[in-house]
């Protein structure tokens, strides 16, 4: 018994270690609408204050849904830090299904793709307000469920 209570703690604490490694700062998602995302609903995220100054990567997640009609969805992100209101834009060209017509994404039924979006410096006590819209053809996109953030270091 003393046994399987040393290779319990032993599990326990290289859990714990590997749950550490992880270096998100932040990770968030915001919904569209139900009957669909309209090309000027712009979603909004609020990074807080950085500790640690360095470089972070970005990446953009979606949730998407069989609904989606196209084979890719272009966004147009818009980035402010602050204090010093330095300004970034990008646009991101996201493919959800490959030429053979395979979902590129993870999941069943609503599917997550995970993008790069860049490597942005912050300083210590630096923050960002990030503003996400699709830059499609079509003026409301049906099948996007979430659109989220991920800041790590």
């Amino acid at each position: 018994m003393r046994r399987f209570y040393r290779l319990l703690v032993v599990v326990l604490f290289t859990l714990l270690l590997v749950a550490c490694e992880t270096k998100t700062v932040y990770h968030h998602f915001e919904p569209t609408q139900i009957n669909g995302w309209e090309r000027n609903d712009t979603l909004k995220f609020s990074v807080p204050a950085v500790y640690h100054a360095g470089y972070y990567k970005e990446k953009i997640t979606l949730r998407i849904s069989n609904d989606y009609p196209f084979m890719g969805l272009t966004l147009i992100i818009n980035q402010t830090v602050f204090p010093g209101k330095r300004h970034i834009s990008d646009t991101l060209n996201c493919r959800v299904i490959d030429r053979d017509g395979n979902i590129r994404g993870r999941g069943i039924g609503l599917y997550e793709y995970d993008y790069p979006l860049t490597r942005i410096k912050l300083n210590a006590g630096d923050s960002l307000q990030i503003s996400i819209r699709h830059n499609m053809k079509r003026e409301i996109l049906p099948g996007i469920a979430d659109i989220g953030v991920k800041l790590s270091r």
